[in-house]
Formats: C-alpha cells, structure tokens, sequence
C-alpha cells in the first residue's frame, strides 16, 4: 500500500513504525497496562521514546512482568539488582519511583480501579484533536497539569504534566495523530 501516511514524528524505525502504527493512540482500560504505560513513560523522562521501545522487553522481565503488589513490596536488595541491570535505565530515582508508584496505584485500583480513575478525566472517550503536524500538538495541557498535580497529591512520582500528557497520548485519553495519518484511530 503505496498511500499510507503516518505521523511525521514516527519516522521509518520499525519499532517506531510497530508502535504508531498498533499501539500510539489506540484506547487502553486495562489498569495493568495502563500502569505499564505510565512506568515506561516515566523512565523515558528526558530520554528519547525509542530508548525506552528498545528497552520495553527488558522492564517487563526486570519488573516483574509491571505486577504492582510485587514491585510495591520490592526491598533494597530488588533495587540494588535493578540498579545493575543494563537492559534497563538504570537511575536510581526512577527505579525507587517505579517502587512509590506501585503503591500509590494500588490505593487508587482499590479505591476506584485506576482506568475509572484515569478516563474519569476524559469522560471516558478520548479528546479528539486535528493537528495537521505533530510538532503542533503541544508539550502539555492544563488538563495534563491537572492530572499530574492530583497524580502527585496520591504519591506517584515522575508524573510531571508533559510526561503525563504523554501518557494520554499514548494510551490514547487523547488522539493527537496528524489529521492526515492513516493509522488515526
């Protein structure tokens, strides 16, 4: 198929490809994965996205498969592991972070299941936006600013408004492929 046109930040990588083209944008509900996507956009934070794609595989084995009542019950000698682990950044701020994280997700899972908590947000249908470039599409919104201060107020770290809106993205609470993309979900 000759006509196909994806957005102009995925470029011709495969995996950047695989991942626009079947994951970037598409819904997610399920609370373990979006719990995922958070971790991983959080470990991105001032790297590149395909730095973490590459490494996705290795944080999956190395956390646990992102099962939360594990990694929340992680003890130092997890993180010193982790620490040493090359198929993963190894920051250590990150790493205790991913720790916080799991605990704070699982209050808000028990008290309203962390997709209700999310989508909640969004009414539960993503913003639809009409961005005929992706570098028009902004860093952050006043709702992701919204989201990462309450995110914060419940213990997650590394949720800041861009990394958040990220997220949204990624997951799909927002829609931001080009006008143009044939991939547009």
């Amino acid at each position: 198929m000759s006509n196909i046109h994806r957005c102009g930040w995925c470029g011709d990588d495969p995996l950047y490809v695989e991942y626009h083209d079947k994951v970037w944008g598409k819904p997610v509900f399920d609370d373990k994965e979006l719990f995922a996507k958070l971790i991983l956009d959080g470990a991105q934070a001032g790297l590149s996205w395909i730095t973490i794609l590459r490494k996705q595989e290795n944080y999956y084995k190395a956390f646990d498969n992102f099962d939360a009542e594990k990694i929340a019950n992680y003890d130092e000698q997890k993180v010193q592991e982790l620490l040493n682990n090359e198929g993963i950044i190894r920051n250590q701020l990150k790493i205790r972070s991913t720790i916080s994280n799991a605990q704070a997700y699982l209050k808000v899972q028990e008290q309203e299941g962390f997709s209700n908590y999310l989508w909640n947000y969004v009414d539960g249908e993503p913003i639809i936006n009409e961005w005929k470039n992706y570098k028009d599409a902004p860093a952050k919104t006043p709702l992701s600013e919204q989201i990462s201060k309450d995110l914060k107020k419940k213990g997650f770290k590394f949720v800041g408004p861009t990394i958040v809106y990220a997220f949204m993205q990624a997951v799909g609470m927002v829609n931001d492929h080009e006008i143009n993309c044939n991939f547009r979900f």
